[in-house]
């Protein structure tokens, strides 16, 4: 690639499918987590339920089947809050930002093979003290709850 003031330089892009993650809220004002292991930093961590959206799937529907897939849950009502570039750098997807009310238990958790989640339940208040302290560590996913919390007018 040559840039504007003539130097040439060779990018390195990462080609991933886009992702949908969630701020599910209980009618208790409860968000549905999940802890799972990362590799990558070798801990468990607690994040929002989500994932991959499917080749030719609808990223609504997406966000819909990964809440029911990895919690059980199902929303009554889900909009999208966002769509934000994981890391416009060296990646060329979009995550998808939803925020789901009125969530319930109505299922069981269906995993893909290389999951193994357990579902938390946390006051969103006391979520955004974990931020402040340091205790939900997903960048991603702490971009998505700010996303929530402005449609929300939290912040």
């Amino acid at each position: 690639m040559e840039l504007v003031n003539g130097k040439v330089f060779e990018p390195v892009v990462f080609e991933f499918r886009s992702w949908a993650n969630i701020v599910a809220l209980t009618k208790d004002n409860e968000v549905v987590l999940v802890r799972q292991y990362r590799h990558g930093v070798r801990e468990m961590l607690l994040e929002l339920p989500g994932g991959v959206v499917d080749e030719g799937e609808n990223p609504l529907e997406g966000a819909r089947r990964e809440l029911m897939e990895e919690t059980g849950y199902s929303a009554g009502n889900m909009i999208e809050v966002g769509r934000i570039y994981p890391n416009p750098a060296i990646q060329h997807n979009t995550l998808f930002c939803y925020l789901a009310t009125d969530v319930e238990l109505t299922g069981s958790q269906h995993f893909d093979e290389t999951e193994e989640l357990e579902v938390h339940l946390v006051k969103l208040d006391e979520l955004l003290q974990m931020v402040k302290r340091g205790e939900f560590k997903h960048a991603l996913h702490v971009a998505v709850l700010f996303q929530a919390l402005a449609h929300l007018e939290r912040i």
